[in-house]
C-alpha cells in the first residue's frame, strides 16, 4: 500500500501539473466520453491503456466477467451505468471487452471453483448461455481452450443482453449507438473484434475497417413493414 500511496503523490507532483489545464476544463465543462467500455475487473486489463484514452475520453464499467445482466426492474450498477452513459452522456459506441485467461470464465467452465463464492456463482448465471454454447458447440475443447472459447462467446451473450436495456434499444432504433465486442489477448497484446456480419472475431489491423458487432443504423421494424406494403 505504501508503494501505491507513493504513486498517488507522484501523480500530484509530476503528472497533474502538466495536465492541469485539461483537468480544469473537465471540472468546469464536464465530461463527454467517446464510448462506454464494459470490461472485466481483472487487474491485467486496463481499458484506458488499451484505448490510449486520456481523462474524459472513456466511460468505463468494470466487473467480474465483463457481464451485462439482462434488463430488469431491479436496480443494478451495470444497468445504471449503461443507462447513464446512453441517456445522460450520449455515447455513440458501447464496447464489451473480454480477455484471455479470465478467472470468471475459468469458474464458469469449472463450477467446483465456486464452492466458497456464492455471490460469484450467482453473478455468473448471466453467462450460463455462453457456457452452454461452448459445451454443446465446442465439445472437443478442454481446459484453456474451452475457457478462451467461453470468453469469446460470453462477449456475444453480453451484447445480446445489452439490447434488452430500453435506453440501448431506443438508441439502436434511432441509429445513434453502435455495439462492439472485443477480446484482449494479454500475452499477445492484441485485440480481436466481433464482426457482426460473419459472427467471427477478427484481429484489429491498421488500414482495415474496424469490425463492428452492430453498426449504427436506424432499425425501426414498423418502417420496414410499411415499405413492404
Amino acid at each position: 500500500m505504501n508503494e501505491l500511496m507513493g504513486r498517488v503523490l507522484s501523480f500530484a507532483k509530476q503528472v497533474f501539473p502538466d495536465q492541469s489545464d485539461l483537468y480544469a476544463r473537465l471540472a468546469s465543462d464536464g465530461q463527454s466520453p467517446k464510448a462506454l467500455m464494459i470490461s472485466c475487473a481483472d487487474s491485467r486489463v486496463v481499458p484506458e491503456q488499451i484505448m490510449q484514452a486520456g481523462p474524459g475520453e472513456l466511460f468505463v464499467c468494470r466487473n467480474a466477467g465483463n457481464i451485462v445482466p439482462p434488463f430488469a426492474t431491479q436496480n443494478g450498477g451495470v444497468s445504471s451505468t449503461v443507462e447513464y452513459a446512453v441517456e445522460a452522456l450520449g455515447v455513440h459506441d458501447i464496447i464489451v471487452c473480454g480477455h484471455s485467461d479470465c478467472g470468471a470464465m475459468k469458474a464458469l467452465m469449472n463450477p467446483d471453483m465456486l464452492a466458497n463464492m456464492p455471490n460469484v456463482a450467482a453473478w455468473l448465471r448471466h453467462s450460463h448461455a455462453a457456457e452452454s454454447v461452448v459445451r454443446r458447440g465446442y465439445p472437443e475443447l478442454e481446459n484453456g481452450e474451452a475457457v478462451r472459447a467461453a470468453s469469446l462467446e460470453n462477449v456475444v451473450v453480453q451484447i445480446a443482453h445489452l439490447r434488452t436495456h430500453p435506453s440501448v434499444a431506443a438508441a439502436i432504433a434511432r441509429g445513434e449507438v453502435a455495439l462492439h465486442g472485443w477480446f484482449f489477448d494479454i500475452a499477445a497484446g492484441q485485440v480481436l473484434a466481433l464482426d457482426g456480419a460473419s459472427g467471427q472475431f477478427v484481429q484489429i489491423r491498421e488500414g482495415t475497417p474496424l469490425p463492428v458487432a452492430l453498426p449504427a443504423a436506424p432499425r425501426l421494424a414498423g418502417e420496414r413493414l410499411e415499405a413492404a406494403e
